[in-house]
């Protein structure tokens, strides 16, 4: 699990802090704090093995999913990093003394006192399901060759900008919708609250509607948001379920 749980804090956070700085320079040295405070949190807790694995999948995360563009590898690296965190997190359960941390860790909660692993693996759930969620959908949609709108006027397809007088409208929010529907999943379901959950998710369909049914013959506006909706979903389900998972093994 505490190599899962790495794994998602060095991705997560290595994509926010490449979305949020845009100074090349700042952001590099951020980056490579981010990597350093891994490794000496994974080194005080005993687990810089999995600390160093993990900040080396967010490297290799990094390089192969670029933020506004076709990534090198599609979105296998996606698939990769959820064959490892299922792995790992069902294979490792949370640890009863994670090092010098553990001395000192005291997390309460409801149900009694939250481990290290699992607070750790909330943490990069947390991340993970913003940022780099958003590169999956982006990355599914010009895989499969998808329309979506450009923020720049213009539309993709199949990785390319293409420019349309009619792209500038509409589904310019789905950075921002995107992560807090995602963040919204993963809390319903680990609440138990799957009426409120199916409620939100058929709300998001009836709001879209309107737009969607401007598509006329083409289907474009429908497919990009089935297909961006769905992939977005499945990975804040998946991502609830993992935590749900590391918090029971």
């Amino acid at each position: 699990m505490i190599l899962t749980a790495f794994t998602l804090v060095a991705i997560g956070g290595g994509d926010l802090l490449r979305r949020f700085v845009p100074a090349r320079l700042a952001r590099t040295v951020l980056l490579l704090l981010l990597a350093a405070a891994v490794i000496v949190t994974g080194a005080c807790s005993d687990a810089i093995i999995p600390a160093v694995i993990g900040v080396v999948i967010g490297g290799a995360w990094i390089w192969l999913m670029p933020l506004d563009a076709t990534g090198r590898a599609s979105f296998w690296p996606a698939v990769l990093v959820a064959v490892v965190a299922t792995a790992t997190t069902a294979l490792m359960p949370a640890r009863d003394e994670p090092g010098v941390i553990g001395a000192v860790w005291h997390l309460p909660a409801p149900d009694g006192e939250i481990p290290f692993d699992v607070a750790i693996l909330a943490v990069g759930v947390v991340l993970f399901v913003g940022e780099s969620a958003n590169l999956i959908v982006r990355a599914a949609l010009d895989r499969e060759g998808t329309w979506r709108p450009a923020e720049q006027g213009g539309l993709f397809r199949g990785g390319q900008l293409r420019q349309s007088p009619q792209a500038a409208t509409g589904f310019q929010g789905g950075r921002l919708i995107g992560p807090l529907e995602r963040f919204l999943v993963v809390v319903l379901m680990l609440a138990g609250a799957y009426a409120l959950l199916a409620a939100m998710l058929a709300a998001k369909g009836i709001v879209r509607f309107p737009e969607i049914s401007k598509d006329g013959e083409t289907g474009a506006r429908a497919e990009y948001f089935l297909v961006g909706s769905l992939v977005s979903w499945v990975v804040a389900l998946g991502a609830a379920l993992l935590l749900w998972w590391g918090a029971r093994v």
